[in-house]
């Protein structure tokens, strides 16, 4: 069960990165994968989930929260210049 629940999860997170389908702007890449990054976290770190590994996982919802934070203020993000590299279409955020 644990197998096939992290090869769905990684076929989501190489959807959600790749810059080759252009019908999504470089803001909904971060946005979307920020959202799977916080929730597959929470689902890793709570002790009631079904594929619970370590508390510590919530230091990792914590940085993506406090990651989208800063941006919404600076305007800095690092996986938007990642992506914007990579050939993806900029948005009116980044």
């Amino acid at each position: 069960v644990v197998a096939n629940i992290s090869t769905s999860y990684g076929a989501i997170a190489q959807s959600l990165i790749l810059v080759e389908d252009s019908s999504m702007s470089v803001e909904r890449r971060v946005f979307a994968c920020a959202g799977f990054m916080i929730l597959l976290s929470l689902v890793l770190g709570v002790a009631a989930s079904p594929i619970f590994v370590s508390e510590y996982w919530l230091w990792f919802t914590a940085f993506v929260g406090a990651n989208l934070f800063q941006t919404a203020f600076t305007g800095f993000c690092p996986l938007a210049m990642i992506l914007k590299k990579l050939g993806g279409k900029a948005g009116t955020a980044f």
